[in-house]
């Protein structure tokens, strides 16, 4: 067991993630595709787990060390099978989500449930899985999952993504109050707009396109491969301290109260 409060030999080994094994769930495409590359560049080991089998194939054939498994996160069952048959996990990533952009008053309880299903229930039941077979291990593990702006953000439309992004914050908050005695650190990356197929319907819209752009402080959109340096760094040993945080990845987007410049 290495000693955490311990100095490392050479700062510039922090972010080396040789001899660790890491899971990605969602990560046949978008974002998960490109934290799996990350992970696998600082040299992890990296299960990519999908339910579209094909695509975890696929990416896991970009990685040097990379093997796919299929995973539907909405089975509860294959979710503990997963946790069962990978017990020596140091890292876990997941990011898979869906949105129905419909304003409060127009959802329906399907679309309801299937939001909160994959968004909020899944993520629930990977950190219950994966955390505790983490928590048995000596070294512990650092546990990963995707929220949003829209947890501290919102806009018309976004009711039901945006209470299960920051449902997703607080389960992983209370995940590092409960973990953390054993070694388990369980942190949030927040992306602002990215380029993925859950934002296909707004970047197919120029006007709501241009808004988004516009709004950050860097005044465009971010691509997936953008969200990697965060996960390489709560994965690594550079966030050894870090547990129970949101590392908000939005180009300024959060820090910004509208766009207009008052006059000097």
């Amino acid at each position: 067991m290495t000693d955490p409060t311990a100095a490392p030999a050479s700062y510039a080994s922090l972010f080396d993630l040789t001899g660790k094994r890491a899971m990605v769930v969602g990560g046949a495409s978008g974002i998960g595709r490109e934290v799996a590359r990350g992970l696998a560049d600082h040299h992890a080991q990296v299960v990519v787990a999908d339910r579209n089998l094909d695509g975890a194939r696929e990416t896991a054939a970009l990685l040097a060390d990379g093997t796919a498994i299929e995973l539907d996160v909405l089975d509860v069952t294959q979710i503990d099978r997963a946790a069962a048959e990978h017990p020596d996990l140091d890292v876990l990533v997941f990011t898979a989500a869906t949105n129905v952009r419909k304003r409060v008053v127009d959802y329906s309880p399907e679309e309801l449930d299937r939001v909160i299903d994959l968004n909020l229930k899944a993520s629930f039941h990977l950190v219950r899985a994966f955390g505790s077979a983490m928590a048995r291990r000596p070294n512990g593990g650092s546990i990963i999952g995707f929220s949003s702006i829209r947890a501290v953000a919102v806009e018309p439309g976004q009711s039901v993504y945006a209470a299960t992004k920051a449902g997703v914050i607080q389960l992983l908050r209370t995940a590092a109050a409960e973990l953390g005695p054993q070694r388990v650190r369980c942190n949030a990356i927040a992306p602002g707009v990215v380029t993925t197929a859950l934002t296909q319907q707004i970047r197919d819209d120029k006007a709501w396109n241009d808004a988004y752009a516009q709004k950050s402080a860097l005044g465009r959109w971010a691509a997936p491969h953008e969200m990697v340096g965060a996960a390489v760094y709560l994965a690594s040993d550079a966030a050894s301290f870090v547990t129970g945080s949101v590392l908000f990845v939005d180009g300024g987007w959060t820090a910004i109260d509208g766009r207009f410049e008052p006059p000097n």
